[in-house]
């Protein structure tokens, strides 16, 4: 693996490059006009697969969505516009810039949406000072995501679409439409044709709904793809486990998440978010309890034995470190998370990793 100790977080090219070049040298199946990959390439690279006939081996990186993740393979491939919606943590982000990577090669073309959005920012500005000097030019311009997608064929990131302005949002309808980017300032026959390999996948929570309703327009020139929460344990399981040590591993931490402390983290996590534990109904919370937040949940687990203690993770840290991520702004979520610690107390009390578990009670 490549990395560079010196970054963060590496973007998702750089992070699997190793299984990327080993794609691209093996890949015999046709390419969509554009791709750096063939879509079945791509597929593999996304949802793995073991060395076989078909190609090298690849670790699977998005779970429990197979069949949105081809159906987003496919859309891509034609001259329609991706929209991944779902509730926040579902790993719409994580798609889109591994999509991007194995299609473009860079997953680093990014509009974040907001309320500040502004067009600019996603078409092209100006170089004020050639502007002023010579007035516009192309060399006065200043490409920008879009722009730049368009001339290199690549695709174009468009994170939170749903948090910008309507008008925002309708500057991409005759992108979509027409693959054509009018530059005005220079003059009625200044575009920019797309080349091929160029498209748009934007990424929406559904939480988000009603704070800027795309109009009707702008969804017919996108497909939807709704992104579920892993719903398999052991699945969930095994991917916050590998991120917790590949992240402590980066952090030089010699701590590592016992496979049933990590079970025993995403069990609580789905029992909480399914609002249901032994058959009994739960008073759903208002935060949203991620797969992302598993992974941090445990990870400062790890950290905190590591940095303080030189011991392993312990099931009872596991509370003190949900602290942050169950009970947020919310004061009703304490007495919910109380009901379902009682609950679990009277249930399972008497097994031993549930009752390790049970003694962290008091950090919440």
């Amino acid at each position: 693996m490549r990395a560079d100790r010196n970054a963060q977080r590496l973007p998702a090219e750089r992070l699997h490059a190793d299984e990327l070049d080993a794609l691209t040298a093996d890949d015999r199946h046709p390419r969509p006009p554009g791709w750096r990959l063939s879509a079945q390439a791509v597929r593999r690279f996304i949802l793995g697969g073991a060395a076989d006939a078909n190609g090298p081996a690849c670790r699977q990186k998005i779970f429990g969505n197979d069949l949105a993740v081809e159906r987003a393979i496919v859309t891509l491939a034609g001259q329609r516009g991706l929209l991944l919606v779902g509730e926040p943590g579902t790993a719409k982000s994580l798609l889109s810039e591994l999509l991007a990577a194995a299609i473009s090669g860079s997953s680093t073309h990014t509009v974040q949406g907001s309320a500040g959005t502004a067009e600019e920012q996603i078409r092209y500005g100006w170089n004020y000072a050639l502007l002023l000097k010579e007035g516009p030019s192309e060399r006065a311009l200043v490409p920008g995501p879009l722009h730049r997608c368009m001339a290199q064929g690549q695709l174009l990131r468009f994170e939170e679409i749903t948090r910008c302005p309507v008008e925002i949002q309708d500057s991409l309808i005759p992108v979509l439409s027409d693959r054509v980017l009018h530059v005005p300032e220079l003059g009625d026959a200044a575009m920019l044709l797309s080349r091929p390999g160029f498209n748009i996948v934007a990424t929406a929570n559904l939480r988000d709904r009603g704070v800027n309703e795309m109009s009707a327009a702008l969804k017919r020139r996108f497909n939807f793809e709704t992104l579920l929460p892993i719903r398999d344990i052991a699945a969930e399981a095994e991917l916050v486990g590998r991120e917790v040590d590949r992240l402590l591993a980066e952090d030089g931490i010699e701590a590592r998440l016992p496979p049933d402390v990590g079970l025993l983290l995403v069990q609580v996590f789905q029992e909480l978010r399914g609002g249901e534990a032994l058959g009994v109904r739960l008073e759903p919370l208002s935060s949203v309890l991620s797969t992302a937040e598993a992974v941090n949940v445990a990870y400062s687990a790890a950290a905190e034995a590591w940095y303080f203690e030189h011991d392993a993770v312990q099931p009872e840290r596991l509370l003190r470190h949900m602290s942050g991520t169950v009970l947020k702004d919310d004061a009703d979520d304490r007495k919910r998370v109380t009901d379902y610690l009682r609950l679990l107390r009277s249930k399972r009390g008497g097994e031993p990793v549930w009752r390790r578990l049970l003694e962290g009670e008091r950090w919440l």
